[in-house]
This record gives C-alpha cells, structure tokens and sequence, in this order.
C-alpha cells in the first residue's frame, strides 16, 4: 500500500513538472555561454547508486496500448494489464494505463525511454526514490505530447508500471 502511494506521489510531482515545462519555449531564455565541464562533472556515479538499464538492442515488438495510440504509448512487452486504460472522452490521444511486468524499474524506465526518444520526444524528467523510478518526455510543438512512466516493485516480486500519455499519433 505503501509503494502504491509512494508510486502516485511521483506520478503527480512528474505530471507537475512536464506541466510546468510545457509553458517554457526556451525562446526567451537568456543565452549563457557554454561551460566548460570540470573534473568533477565526468567523474562516474557513485558507487551507492544503481547503473542504469540499457534498452535491450533487440527488443521484442511491443503492443499498442489502445488502437490509434501514439508509437511510444506500448504496453511493456510480456506485461499485464491491471484493468482498462482509463481515457479521457474515450479517446486514444491520451490516457493512463497499469500493469505489471517481471522486468526490473530500470529496464521498464529503459525501454520507454527508447520509445519516446524513438518517436522524437526528448527527455524532460527523470527521478529515481529507493526502488521507484519515473521517466519524462515532452514532443510536439508546444509540448503537447507527452509520456510519463513510473515504475517501482511491488510486493509479489513484480514491477507496477504506471504509464500516461497525452497527444494523437
């Protein structure tokens, strides 16, 4: 119960953020000059934190999650679903969908990390909270596609997977 809750606290702090980085164009930023990295910034990570999961090279093919859902809106492949996607006006531009999976949180957040950057979205979020992990990506022209996936083990050695999406293929 607890992991549930810890799961949609993310969930929302993740929806918050893309939220937030919609309005941002970027365009009336003020331009910095570009910093030179320091010893410090190309040292690897620590050695208390968890490698990231590569996307398998040959990942099988993956499943729309609804008819008519955008490339990166899949169901993990091998995945359960939980219940129906839910979508708002019954519409597949947009949605959020559970389900479980045998597969660690970092090789879910990896294979939809894949997907997106696949289908031209660009990573705006990412959070990792003890075992959770919670991925971001933001397309379109102002940002109104949108992916977030979190994803964290639940207590029968599975991986729950919350996956939102906005926008039409």
């Amino acid at each position: 119960m607890i992991r549930r809750l810890a799961v949609s606290a993310a969930v929302v702090s993740l929806c918050l953020v893309s939220t937030a980085l919609s309005g941002c164009d970027g365009s009336k930023a003020p331009k910095t000059p570009e910093a030179k990295p320091t010893p410090e910034a190309v040292l690897p990570a620590p050695a208390d934190q968890p490698p990231v999961a590569k996307a398998p090279a040959s990942a099988p093919a993956a499943t729309p999650v609804v008819a008519g859902a955008p490339a990166f809106a899949v169901l993990y492949p091998g995945a359960k679903l939980d219940g129906q996607p839910t979508l708002p006006g019954g519409k597949s531009d947009g949605g959020i969908v559970t389900f479980r999976t045998a597969a660690s949180p970092d090789e879910v957040v990896a294979f939809y990390r894949a997907q997106a950057e696949g289908a031209g979205l660009r990573s705006v979020t990412g959070m990792n909270q003890g075992d959770a992990r919670a991925y971001g990506a933001a397309g379109g022209a102002a940002n109104d596609v949108t992916l977030q996936v979190v994803a964290a083990p639940d207590d029968d050695a599975q991986t729950s997977v919350q996956l939102t999406w906005t926008g039409a293929q």
